[in-house]
């Protein structure tokens, strides 16, 4: 008979406790969620200053993690076996700064934490089926070097100038884009003819903090264009939540710190196609 007392009463504070639980867990969530009277405040603010919005708003906004990454640096006869097809005749010269690679109309060249590689003839050899360039040709040549050779990257942004398009990867880590650590390539009808690279490796999360809510990142951004909207239109097309390193270093065995930053991508305006970002820690514009 006790022994029945006492498995009621456990039963009882269990699902009390699943209860409680429950209650602190959805209380939670509205604590970093964007509610709609919110959403709709600062999408009135923005039309009244002729900005729109094309894209869903980010509802979420939980305490984020930094990324601790090491100092820029790599390896170069890693670089070289990718870019060259003989690497040991590669000629080399050394400047006081930095590494210039050559090798007949190939260009690689190391600088400050900066790769950058061109020819003219496109890498491995002009190629064929790019005979007419168009987006998705330009992105098979890409994603097929990127698998090769960069697996954790993925295509982030294309922009398309006559004959010429550019694609933009950024390395995924656990799910977020790391923004400065990037490769981004130029094709041509010869195919690949350059391609730009920086990044740091991933080292480990660091201190947990809250970040800005959506709504005032959007205020920020708000306050940053409007002279320029009401002159002529803006529409935002895109926004996410990325890292970006905001210490630069050439040390690999330094710690840097990368921290969330809200990325805006617009249209209109008459402002470049890159995104604006805003420190989710400070609310502060990038710049």
């Amino acid at each position: 008979m006790e022994w029945e007392r006492a498995k009621s009463f456990l039963l009882l504070f269990f699902i009390l406790l699943n209860l409680t639980l429950g209650f602190l867990i959805i209380n939670e969530r509205r604590r970093y969620t964007v509610t709609p009277e919110r959403e709709q405040a600062i999408m009135t603010i923005m039309a009244e200053n002729n900005i729109t919005m094309d894209t869903r708003i980010i509802r979420r906004f939980p305490p984020m993690r930094e990324l601790i990454v090491s100092g820029f640096y790599y390896d170069v006869d890693e670089l070289l076996d990718i870019f060259f097809d003989t690497p040991a005749n590669v000629m080399r010269s050394y400047f006081p700064h930095g590494q210039d690679f050559f090798y007949e109309d190939a260009e690689l060249e190391i600088f400050h934490g900066f790769v950058s590689y061109n020819n003219l003839y496109g890498h491995g050899g002009a190629a064929e089926y790019m005979v007419e360039l168009n987006r998705t040709r330009a992105e098979e040549l890409t994603n097929a070097f990127v698998q090769a050779y960069f697996p954790d990257f993925r295509l982030d942004d294309v922009f398309e100038s006559g004959s010429r398009i550019r694609l933009s990867y950024r390395q995924v880590y656990r799910g977020y884009i790391i923004h400065t650590n990037f490769i981004e390539f130029t094709v041509t009808e010869m195919g690949i003819v350059r391609v730009d690279m920086q990044f740091s490796q991933v080292l480990e999360f660091g201190h947990e903090g809250p970040i800005a809510a959506p709504d005032e990142a959007l205020l920020t951004f708000v306050r940053r264009v409007r002279d320029i909207a009401l002159v002529s239109p803006i529409v935002i097309t895109h926004m996410d939540l990325v890292y970006f390193q905001v210490e630069e270093s050439f040390d690999p065995d330094a710690s840097n710190r990368a921290v969330p930053f809200y990325r805006i991508f617009i249209d209109g305006g008459g402002i470049d196609s890159d995104p604006f970002l805003i420190n989710a820690i400070t609310n502060e514009v990038l710049n």
